[in-house]
């Protein structure tokens, strides 16, 4: 899904400005949110009749962020969204869960 190129450019684009430094986990997922709630922004008085290109930049913010974090904490990030996809199988098996938004604890 996402190129190995494109994880390298945001490598470099971090390491040419000397950002590592400001770059500890927690100001990493600080900034996730911060960059997940402008794209709830977007959204935020019109559903239906957002600017796509403002909704493009901020889903490249988050997940420049997630590779940022990703990569400082040395995660694999294809391992650890399938072994969370694993989890959510078992916690919403579809006999349960298909068709209906109820959260697992009360299905």
């Amino acid at each position: 899904m996402i190129k190995k190129e494109t994880i390298e450019r945001i490598k470099k684009f971090s390491d040419d400005r000397n950002f590592d430094q400001f770059h500890s986990p927690a100001n990493l997922a600080k900034s996730i949110s911060i960059e997940a709630n402008e794209l709830l922004e977007c959204f935020q008085w019109d559903e239906t009749n957002f600017n796509i290109d403002d909704v493009k930049d901020e889903l490249a913010d988050v997940s420049v962020y997630i590779i940022d974090l990703v990569l400082k904490l040395n995660l694999d990030l294809d391992e650890i969204i399938n072994n969370k996809m694993k989890k959510n199988e078992e916690k919403y098996p579809i006999e349960k869960s298909y068709g209906k938004a109820t959260k697992y604890d009360k299905l």
